[in-house]
């Protein structure tokens, strides 16, 4: 797992519990997700596809300091597949962790679109 973007929590970022709102980490983790995929299928025409199981193991609270980490998977014929973690940067302690994430290339009516890419494309891309 590489990480690649830190993120300070913020007042905004909290919840009624006064702990990380999960929406906000949520759309953080789409964000990267989608940098991510733009790089490595070398196109900013990607839409996310599918989210799986999101597994909540401990909080964050204001003023920690998080990482999201991303970990290639698969590569279909117009899909990226790979997997999420986000951890506290200081603790090491993990926030949350998705097994599966889902990226399509897209053409400009929003169909689904071949990227051309194979498995061996993507891991010789170390830059991104």
């Amino acid at each position: 797992m590489k990480y690649y973007s830190r993120k300070l929590i913020k007042p905004g970022d909290l919840n009624a519990n006064n702990s990380l709102f999960g929406g906000a980490l949520l759309r953080w983790i789409d964000e990267e997700a989608g940098i991510y995929a733009m790089t490595k299928l070398k196109t900013q025409k990607v839409v996310t596809k599918y989210i799986s199981e999101i597994d909540f193991v401990s909080s964050a609270k204001q003023g920690d300091i998080i990482e999201i980490g991303l970990e290639f998977l698969a590569i279909g014929r117009t899909s990226i597949t790979f997997r999420c973690a986000v951890r506290n940067i200081i603790s090491k302690k993990i926030i949350i962790k998705i097994d599966k994430i889902v990226f399509v290339k897209v053409d400009d009516q929003e169909r689904p679109a071949p990227h051309h890419l194979t498995k061996e494309d993507i891991l010789k891309d170390a830059v991104t």
